[in-house]
């Protein structure tokens, strides 16, 4: 497979470990996996049902709400200093292990992120993370003002690096990402890090790999 002319990564669950929150839910309650596990859940499933209602706030408001219907459906008693520290955990998300050295192999070619994501939480994320200065472009769907899968947030990415989607590589560890990114037209990469089975939607990834610094050589 010829190399692509740039990369654009999915932030959270593919740079962005969402379940490094875990170590701020323990304040909480005994259960912080769960609470970390419900409230991702919830927060995807909001992006989505506000695309369909026509509804946009964005996904600093909807990551709140979602954290808010965890903790009332798990019974955790939270007060708002502590709903506020929960938050401010999403601002400072860990990277997976693998990343910095994934993105450096692949600095001959463009970076992107293209992400659900408010603008105030990717640019926190990539300061805290140490990944400023690697990335050509940081794309919030706050531009188009709603939510992945929509065709118009991944236009999103070929605007920003003025190339048709097939020479753009979009790599997502979020299997409804993926079948979002290729229904587009992206070539697409699956970081599958919990050896998930492929959608059933139709489409399927160019590419498979478990961990970022596999993907140039699954490319070679």
């Amino acid at each position: 497979m010829a190399g692509p002319k740039a990369f654009v990564f999915d932030a959270y669950g593919t740079l962005f470990d969402v379940h490094s929150v875990v170590e701020a839910g323990r304040a909480l309650t005994g259960d912080p996996q769960a609470l970390s596990t419900l409230w991702r859940q919830k927060q995807l499933e909001y992006t989505w049902l506000r695309a369909l209602m026509g509804r946009y706030e964005d996904f600093w408001a909807v990551t709140e709400a979602a954290l808010r219907w965890a903790l009332g459906r798990l019974a955790i008693r939270a007060d708002e200093a502590s709903i506020a520290r929960l938050m401010e955990a999403y601002l400072s998300l860990a990277t997976y292990p693998e990343v910095p050295d994934a993105l450096a192999a692949m600095a001959g070619t463009p970076l992107g992120i293209l992400s659900n994501g408010s603008p105030k939480m990717l640019a926190a994320a990539v300061r805290s993370s140490g990944l400023e200065g690697r990335l050509s472009h940081v794309l919030s769907v706050d531009a188009v003002r709603t939510y992945k899968p929509s065709p118009a947030v991944y236009e999103l990415g070929t605007r920003a690096f003025g190339l048709p989607a097939s020479d753009i590589l979009f790599v997502s560890s979020n299997g409804w990402d993926v079948a979002g990114a290729k229904a587009f037209g992206y070539r697409v990469c699956w970081c599958n890090r919990l050896g998930a089975p492929t959608e059933n939607l139709g489409v399927t990834p160019d590419l498979e790999v478990p961990r970022l610094d596999e993907i140039l050589t699954a490319l070679a």
